[in-house]
């Protein structure tokens, strides 16, 4: 590691401790040729993961883009920012399990599914968009499968 303070790169590692809940270690340096102290932080590079999409392009997976599209479909609904994030978090672990390349259609089909669980109005939103409803009929079919995979069995 190259001493912020004199450029030299022959430093000894004085600390270490687990930081940032246990994602990074963070290490206190002090530089052999100068005596300064210096903090680094080490982290796990994560590999990104592709999509493909429906023409075919590869693009990386963008957590980011999956937040923005649940956010609009939670949009002035009773849905906590955090529980969002945890959703998209979840959602791009269970891409990243695969181990492989993901269709944009899979991503899409897991964000409504744990959209489901969420809030049934931001999942029906979410739905309208990703399955492209092109009138009330489609509401009505979607809202009818939702109704029918959420509505307790009634014993009689």
């Amino acid at each position: 590691m190259r001493c912020p303070f004199c450029a030299a790169d022959d430093d000894r590692v004085v600390d270490s401790r687990l930081a940032e809940d246990g994602v990074a270690i963070r290490r206190r340096r002090e530089c052999s040729a100068c005596s300064q102290r210096y903090t680094t932080f080490e982290r796990i590079e994560e590999i990104g993961f592709y999509v493909v999409k429906r023409s075919g392009e590869r693009e990386l997976f963008e957590r980011a883009k999956i937040l923005s599209g649940v956010r609009s479909a939670s949009k002035n609904r009773p849905v906590d920012e955090q529980a969002l994030e945890q959703l998209v978090l979840g959602i791009e672990e269970a891409m990243r399990l695969l181990n492989r390349d993901v269709s944009s259609e899979e991503v899409g089909l897991v964000t409504l599914e744990a959209l489901r669980t969420v809030d049934e109005v931001a999942y029906v939103r979410f739905a309208s968009v990703y399955k492209g409803f092109e009138g009330t009929e489609d509401f009505a079919r979607e809202i009818g499968n939702l109704v029918k995979t959420t509505a307790p069995k009634l014993h009689g």
